[in-house]
């Protein structure tokens, strides 16, 4: 059985989830209790990150802040940045401090963006400047995807990650969808003019997250980083190709969720509370079929089914290219959603496909005579360190997205089809990636920088 060591905060020591003993008798029951407090935590940080789509929403001379629409896309592009460049630090951060302290330490620092959101949001005449700093701090809701994924990686079995971390990931993303809504019911009920009300509401969420994850979760010793186990990710190609991916999937689910309300509003002129009517539904819709993405990877695959959805986000793409020339907004909300789903399938197949893809890996070095243990213990710590430099560039694809968003409404046309087209073009992009470089039947199950012997150059990825 794994010990713990009260002295040293709550460590497990010698964790191994692929113990199929130790997994029933004890290791599943510590594995969920960590996953699900990961997921109160990774969901009140989304919430707190994407704040800003909704609180754009509500900025109007009615309330002594009359923005431009570039000025608005500034405010959501903020945070995005910010939560992609915090996600490296936050993924190292859980190795070094353990992922129980660290959810702690990140959870209340969730206070700091909330607290000025409260204090500045209504104040009449503030500055661009000063709401572009505020949004700046809500990045660190960003960064808490990362630590909770590379926390979570370490807690399960190779053959349960899939469905692990979709439902891990897919928890915290429900968190864009649920801010969305509570920025619905604020306009419903008491008006667009009390924004302040949607931030105040995660204030005493905050606490109580924090206090539980210090209560009730756990360190693990495995999740510890090898020296330079984020500098030998780097140096793994894998690590590029899965990352240009996951800018495809997540990139287009978190930029989509942080501008959907934005493009509604310039596209088709809709209201505060026309654009909030709508906003919410893709992007939970896309947070509740991450799991299912994942389920589905570990089934039959995570590049079958990354290949699927690249496709249908293409097809989806083009519907959107279509609705906006013939200015159908159900055509237009309908294919925006179809986006969403398919980006949520996509966020969890392909992340599957990290473990998988370095699990593969170590079977053929251990085939080649390598150290069983040693081997399949890189493979772990490599995937933990890739999930975090994937998802640090994933969101960083949010931060493109909207970028070209901003530029197609700037353009003289004053329409999202130009931003649409090169959508499309990035789908097409993933596509042929997925089918080159993990799809062919006579990839190679190794390093492409590496030799492999010759009874490892048949072994095909099949992540």
């Amino acid at each position: 059985m794994p010990s713990k060591h009260p002295d040293r905060g709550r460590w497990i020591e010698g964790w191994d989830p692929e113990d199929e003993d130790r997994w029933e008798s004890s290791g599943r029951r510590i594995a969920h209790r960590n996953l699900w407090l990961s997921v109160l935590s990774e969901h009140i940080g989304f919430s707190v990150w994407s704040m800003w789509s909704v609180l754009v929403l509500f900025m109007s001379p009615a309330i002594g802040l009359g923005f431009t629409a570039g000025e608005k896309f500034l405010l959501v592009i903020t945070p995005t940045l910010v939560g992609a460049l915090l996600r490296l630090p936050y993924s190292y951060a859980v190795t070094r401090f353990g992922g129980r302290n660290w959810t702690v330490f990140a959870s209340v620092v969730l206070l700091v963006p909330t607290v000025l959101a409260v204090v500045f949001v209504q104040r009449p005449g503030t500055p661009l400047w000063v709401f572009l700093l505020i949004a700046a701090t809500a990045g660190v809701g960003g960064g808490n995807f990362a630590s909770s994924m590379t926390n979570i990686t370490a807690f399960f079995p190779q053959r349960h990650q899939g469905w692990a971390l979709g439902l891990n990931a897919g928890g915290g993303n429900l968190g864009v969808a649920v801010v969305q809504l509570l920025g619905l019911l604020v306009i419903a009920t008491v008006g667009d003019t009390h924004p302040a009300y949607v931030a105040a509401a995660y204030l005493p969420l905050i606490a109580l997250v924090a206090v539980l994850a210090a209560l009730r979760m756990d360190n693990v010793d495995v999740v510890r980083a090898a020296p330079g186990a984020q500098r030998e990710a780097v140096r793994q190609p894998h690590t590029w190709w899965i990352s240009l991916l996951y800018i495809g999937t997540f990139g287009s689910f978190i930029g989509y969720g942080f501008a959907f309300g934005l493009v509604l509003k310039t596209q088709f002129g809709s209201t505060s509370l026309q654009a909030a009517e709508f906003t919410f539904l893709g992007p939970l819709l896309g947070s509740l079929s991450r799991p299912v993405g994942g389920r589905l990877a570990d089934r039959w695959g995570g590049a079958r089914v990354t290949l699927l959805t690249f496709l249908g986000m293409a097809a989806g793409a083009g519907e959107l290219i279509l609705a906006s020339h013939t200015k159908s907004f159900p055509l237009f909300v309908a294919g925006f959603t179809a986006l969403f789903v398919l980006s949520g399938l996509g966020n969890g197949s392909t992340y599957k496909m990290i473990p998988a893809v370095f699990a593969a890996q170590a079977e053929a070095a251990v085939a080649a005579g390598e150290d069983a243990r040693a081997e399949f213990e890189r493979s772990r710590r490599l995937s933990g360190a890739v999930l975090g430099i994937a998802g640090a560039i994933g969101a960083l694809g949010g931060v493109a997205v909207n970028l070209v968003f901003r530029a197609a409404y700037d353009s003289p046309s004053g329409s999202g089809v130009l931003a649409f087209v090169a959508f499309l073009g990035y789908y097409a992009l993933c596509v042929a990636v997925v089918r080159t470089v993990y799809l062919r039947r006579d990839r190679a199950a190794r390093e492409p920088s590496q030799p492999a012997p010759r009874e490892r150059s048949r072994m095909t990825i099949r992540p």
